[in-house]
């Protein structure tokens, strides 16, 4: 290798002449091999039949129209995606700076001047003083790129704009399942306040029922004490829940790029928690590496570093230029476009910095450490997607057999409180036991609607694990624009 670098070298320097791609200095980037499971350890069975495409637009699966319009709404006027499309072009734009680097250049200048000379100074005087210079002209240069500096810039910046573009992709899977997320927290919060609000009107007509037995004088006072006591617990968490809601709803807002009162309207259309679809594909691990944004971008991450060993190695190695200039200069305008005016250039000519007290050399060393680091981000990804695959369909099976039990809680506990209340009023038990029974039904039925929540949740975060959401192409579908329904900033009422 060293001795085709001299060999280049020396024919070069030898005819004078500009040669390109003798050889490409630094490292060649080929493809990480990354050891993947060949199998998932945690596999639902009954729900891995779908098709791999249903990935793409997985919250369709869920059936829930608000729910199509909150992505859309999202895709459409979210800010960062905006941002993510901006970083797209401006790696675009750096591509073609790196390009630029291997192509002609060509500056223009031109200037006049007057100028008097100190005659105190001169002897004799200058015929002419003050004087005038008249000057136009342009010069052009070349960087032949021998050893492959430049076009290790290019490749760098090729695997940059692979990389902004997969960042892109990788916030389209972040805010359409942060949407589907916060969208079915809204849903569940609705449900919860609803079950809230049952138990609350029924604890009414427990707390109804014992002042009734006491002015009877068939009670102590200590049962309607404590039957306010409870009534006043419960309807304390309602406002802990409305204000989830009101969070839930502000961050939906945002989320799809408009203030809170743009999706009030969108909201308020019937809906219950919606639920998870029964057939996706996980497909295997090793798809990850293909389906994951964060993935592909952490690879295209590492082949832009592993380019720029090269363009800090070709520091190693001479420049070779070719450059010109060619002006015009007189002291008269009338004689300024004359042939004897003529002042020009040419040649070819190399730049070599031979000692740098290590800088270079230090250099190559860093850019290789830097390569080093972007291998294992690359391979700490990998390992980070599966982990969270993993986690995610062991939540869905989990939390399915939790809501199985939660359901025959919430059955025994509704013929317990009618079964304690009958006893109550006939004199059976006391009124202990009516709250106890009260207190656990409202906490089975809450828990149990916050169950169906949450396996919709971990639905969405699997499908966002999955890599799901993602779609080639960068340029969003609509133009930004909110539906009908949605108030636009400048109309948002002052609070």
């Amino acid at each position: 290798m060293k001795y085709e670098r001299i060999r280049c070298f020396g024919v070069l320097a030898a005819a004078g002449l500009g040669v390109s791609g003798c050889v490409t200095v630094g490292v060649d980037y080929h493809d990480p091999e990354i050891p993947v499971p060949d199998a998932w350890t945690e596999a639902l069975t009954r729900d891995l039949k779908g098709s791999k495409s249903s990935l793409e637009n997985w919250w369709r699966g869920f059936h829930d129209p608000v729910l199509n319009e909150l992505i859309e709404r999202t895709r459409a006027a979210n800010p960062d995606l905006e941002i993510a499309r901006e970083r797209i072009v401006e790696a675009r734009a750096q591509r073609g700076i790196a390009l630029s680097q291997g192509l002609p250049q060509a500056n223009a200048s031109g200037n006049y001047a007057r100028n008097r000379a100190s005659e105190s100074l001169f002897a004799p005087a200058p015929a002419e003083n003050p004087s005038n210079f008249y000057a136009a002209g342009f010069d052009a240069g070349w960087e032949i790129d021998v050893f492959g500096g430049i076009r290790r810039s290019v490749e760098s910046a090729e695997a940059s704009i692979g990389s902004a573009e997969e960042n892109y992709r990788d916030a389209l899977v972040s805010l359409f399942a942060e949407a589907a997320l916060n969208y079915v927290e809204y849903r569940t919060l609705e449900e919860r306040i609803s079950v809230a609000s049952a138990n609350i009107k029924s604890q009414a007509e427990s707390a109804d029922l014992t002042q009734n037995r006491l002015d009877n004088g068939l009670v102590p006072k200590i049962d309607v004490t404590q039957a306010q006591t409870n009534l006043e617990i419960s309807r304390s968490l309602l406002p802990a829940l409305q204000s989830q809601l009101v969070f839930a709803k502000n961050r939906l807002a945002t989320l799809t790029g408009g203030y809170p009162k743009s999706i009030e309207s969108l909201l308020a259309k019937s809906g219950s928690i919606p639920l998870p679809p029964s057939g996706y594909s996980a497909g295997l691990p090793a798809d990850l590496l293909r389906s994951r944004p964060d993935v592909r971008r952490a690879e295209r991450d590492l082949a832009a570093q592993t380019a720029a060993i090269g363009i800090a190695e070709a520091d190693f190695y001479p420049r070779f230029t070719l450059f010109g200039d060619f002006s015009l200069q007189s002291v008269k305008s009338s004689n300024f476009f004359d042939g004897r005016s003529g002042v020009y250039s040419f040649g070819p000519a190399f730049q070599w910095q031979i000692f740098s007290a290590g800088r270079i050399r230090n250099s190559v060393l860093a850019e290789e450490s830097r390569t080093r680091q972007a291998l294992n981000r690359y391979e700490s990804t990998v390992l980070g997607a599966v982990e969270e695959v993993e986690n995610s369909m062991a939540a869905i099976a989990n939390e399915r057999d939790r809501l199985t039990f939660l359901k025959n809680a919430v059955a025994s506990a509704n013929e317990t409180v009618s079964l304690i209340k009958d006893n109550y009023e006939n004199g059976l038990v006391n009124f202990q036991n009516v709250l106890d029974a009260e207190r656990t039904k409202f906490n089975v039925e809450d828990d149990k609607v916050a169950s169906e929540g949450q396996i919709a949740k971990n639905y969405i975060i699997l499908f966002k694990a999955l890599g799901g959401g993602t779609e080639m192409e960068l340029v969003p579908p609509h133009d930004g624009k909110v539906e009908e329904d949605s108030a636009k900033p400048e109309e948002e009422p002052e609070s």
